[in-house]
Order: C-alpha cells, then sequence, then structure tokens
C-alpha cells in the first residue's frame, strides 16, 4: 500500500502533494513501482494533529481518488470519517482505510456494513491531539489485541461482513517507542486473531530514534529501516504493508516470502 498525502502538514510528505495532478502523478508512480493500493488521505494524523473542516477533506482527496479510480488503480481513502469515505467509495475507491476503526465517527460502522467494501480498522483510543496521553498499558500486544477484537464484534454486531475487516496495530499512535517494537516483536499475536493485518511503520519516529539516538534521523533518511520492518513483518504473517517509498520495501518484503517459503530455485 503506497501512502498519498494530499495535506499540508503530515509528518514526513507533508505540503509535497497538495494539486491534484502532483498527487495523481505520485499515486501513478507508486503503482508502477509495484503498489497494490494506493491510499489517498486528506487529514493529517500525525501526534497533535487537529481536526479540520470536513469540506476541506473532500476537496482535497475526491479529485485524486477520482482520477486515480479513472486510470485502473486501486484505491483506498484513510479517513475517520462516514461521509468522507462514502463520498470517496463513489468516485471510485475499492476499500476504506480508517485509523480510529470507527470509534471517530459512530455512522462509520453502519456505512461500511451498507457498502460492503474491505475496512481497515486501526487500533486508536484517542484523536491525534491527545493521544499521547492514553499510552498506559499493562501488557501493550494483549491489550492491543483486546481492544481490537472489541472492536470486530462491535463491527461485526452493526453488520459489517467478518471477511471484510482487516487490522492495523495503530504503530504510534497511543504508543511509546518500547511500545511499537513490542507490537512488531509479537506481531504474531496480532495475526492469530484471523484477520488480514496491515503494518504502517513507514518512516515514522520510532525508526528514526532507533537510527539517531539522541538526534534522530529525519523522516526521509528512515526508508531502509522501514523495508527492514516490512521484510519482517510480512514473515510474521502480515497481508499487507503501508508505505512512503514503495520500491524498496517491495524488493524487501519480495526476499521475505522467498526466506519463508522456501521458493528460491536452487542455481547451483
Amino acid at each position: 500500500m503506497g501512502i498519498l498525502n494530499v495535506t499540508p502538514d503530515s509528518f514526513s510528505d507533508g505540503g509535497r502533494y497538495l494539486s491534484a495532478a502532483a498527487a495523481v502523478e505520485c499515486g501513478v508512480a507508486m503503482a508502477d513501482d509495484g503498489a497494490d493500493v494506493i491510499d489517498v488521505g486528506g487529514e493529517s494524523t500525525r501526534p497533535g494533529a487537529r481536526r479540520i473542516p470536513v469540506d476541506t477533506e473532500l476537496a482535497r482527496v475526491l479529485p485524486v481518488v477520482r482520477d486515480l479510480s479513472r486510470r485502473g488503480l486501486t484505491v483506498s481513502i484513510d479517513t475517520t470519517r462516514a461521509v468522507v469515505a462514502d463520498a470517496a467509495v463513489r468516485a471510485g475507491a475499492a476499500l476504506v482505510n480508517d485509523v480510529s476503526g470507527g470509534l471517530a465517527d459512530p455512522a462509520m460502522a453502519e456505512y461500511i456494513a451498507a457498502v460492503g467494501l474491505p475496512y481497515i480498522a486501526m487500533h486508536w483510543r484517542a484523536p491525534s491531539r491527545t493521544m499521547a496521553q492514553h499510552t498506559f498499558y499493562r501488557d501493550v500486544v494483549a491489550d492491543v489485541v483486546r481492544e481490537l477484537g472489541a472492536r470486530v464484534e462491535a463491527l461485526v454486531d452493526a453488520g459489517v461482513k467478518p471477511n471484510r475487516i482487516l487490522l492495523d496495530p495503530g504503530l504510534g499512535f497511543a504508543k511509546t517507542t518500547a511500545h511499537n517494537w513490542q507490537l512488531l516483536g509479537r506481531l504474531e499475536e496480532l495475526v492469530a486473531l484471523g484477520h488480514p493485518v496491515l503494518v504502517g511503520a513507514s518512516r515514522k519516529s520510532f525508526l528514526g530514534d532507533l537510527l539517531g539516538g539522541r538526534t534522530p534521523v529525519p523522516p526521509a533518511a528512515r526508508d531502509a529501516a522501514t523495508a527492514a520492518a516490512s521484510a519482517l513483518a510480512a514473515a510474521a504473517g502480515a497481508f499487507c504493508v503501508r508505505v512512503h517509498d514503495v520500491a524498496s520495501s517491495l524488493d524487501a518484503v519480495r526476499v521475505a516470502d522467498a526466506w519463508t517459503s522456501a521458493s528460491v530455485p536452487n542455481h547451483r
């Protein structure tokens, strides 16, 4: 999954794709590099981010979703609002990626049940502005598994088909650096819930902290570390990785697949 943020303030690429033309060009390039899905988002969810008006979000994403879809690309809409999801689906989006797992908008579960598209539910405890206040866990992996399991039950109770639900552990969302590594190191416990798992580690601050120590490396210098995380996540059973630099992570995932399936032919 290629990340396409049409926002001025996303942590890594904010402001780069504000025009629809630039965003579409980027989406096409990511597809050419091997992305199966282009994930279009119009509202930053970086730590501390504040909400934007719904009309602003719609104006940012709809032209991009429409153009990419018309070009035959598979597009997901990254939003927590049912009204934005609906408009994007009408414009051609094929799945919905909701970082709140349906908690930010009570109408989302009913909408997903009605439309029947794949839905990515991320682990979420609070909006970006206050999520740093919600990082207490007894056991972060067990707690995330339990809380995501509860979201699955709520979605199914609302009419969403279980086979349409994908899960995301929410790296960086109400998580400390240590929490992120624990979730990655025990990813199989989330996979065991029985739903496809998406991992979004790309360029996040816990990678920058690892690489830079007291002076974290900037987001754009974290792609090699992202590729390593992508490979390890794939080997642990992740269904999909969500990344900024598609080519490097695709190579890494191919290595992980060959390694775990022993599919590399013997050329001796």
